[in-house]
């Protein structure tokens, strides 16, 4: 399972392990013995997959599935997560108090036993939204939710004594090796033949991380084109500029 489906949609699975990594962790949470507590967290630096590993397995598990944005406040936060369990009436925005919308939200993740994937979860690290989070998981008697976010989330949510005490698990997602990068080359350039030599440079030009690995085939399968090629070897390599997230050096004047 940790590898899902198309880095770019959830039409197609593979065996990528941040997705199967997820599911798994999931899968755990929700199983766990009634006693146990129902928060998880899975995280990791930007780039790795996460996002669409989320996307998956909502897909897949009928997760329900919340993306923050840095703008957000309380209300919004508990707002988005009534509509995307359906719960606010023919399309219209949630109303109530934020209050009311925690015991619905809470509530329906009792009544459906569907877990709650947060995603963008370091989004949460002020006492108004974390305090919301937790009484949210209170409030389901026994919820999965699950926090998806960056690398230092475990840290940040440390800080909230009653959050961090309520986890069942930390998972951190894995950066791509060799054979996700094959994967991702059958999905993302089917017609081309690339060497394990090639692959590999791809792989570290773009630091092992999914998002990058997807740019830098669309940059392959760009330079295969203009040169009329089907196979991409080594040497190939060397002629292919590739995308590393480095910022470009000053140009001086201009």
């Amino acid at each position: 399972m940790d590898g899902a489906g198309d880095i770019g949609s959830v039409t197609k699975t593979m065996p990528l392990r941040n997705v199967m990594l997820l599911a798994e962790l999931i899968e755990r949470v929700r199983s766990r013995d009634p006693d146990l507590p129902g928060m998880a967290c899975f995280s990791g630096p930007s780039g790795l997959g996460k996002t669409k590993a989320a996307a998956w397995s909502a897909n897949e598990y009928g997760c329900y599935h919340v993306e923050m944005l840095e703008s957000w406040s309380a209300k919004t936060l508990m707002a988005k997560i009534i509509e995307a369990m359906g719960l606010n009436q023919r399309g219209r925005a949630a109303t109530g108090t934020i209050s009311d919308m925690v015991d619905q939200a809470g509530e329906e993740l009792a009544k459906s036993g569907r877990p709650l994937l947060l995603d963008e979860a370091h989004l949460l690290a002020t006492p108004r939204l974390i305090g919301i989070v937790r009484a949210l998981y209170e409030s389901s008697a026994g919820g999965t939710v699950v926090l998806i976010g960056e690398e230092m989330l475990p840290q940040t949510l440390a800080r909230w004594e009653r959050v961090h005490n309520r986890m069942l698990d930390w998972v951190q997602a894995q950066p791509c090796d060799l054979r996700e990068v094959g994967l991702l080359a059958n999905l993302k350039c089917p017609a081309l033949e690339m060497s394990n030599e090639a692959l590999q440079v791809v792989l570290e030009r773009s630091q092992a991380r999914a998002r990058r690995i997807v740019v830098n085939l669309s940059k392959v399968s760009e330079y295969a084109l203009r040169e009329d090629k089907t196979v991409i070897e080594l040497a190939d390599m060397a002629k292919i500029e590739f995308f590393t997230g480095e910022a470009p050096r000053p140009r001086g004047n201009i």
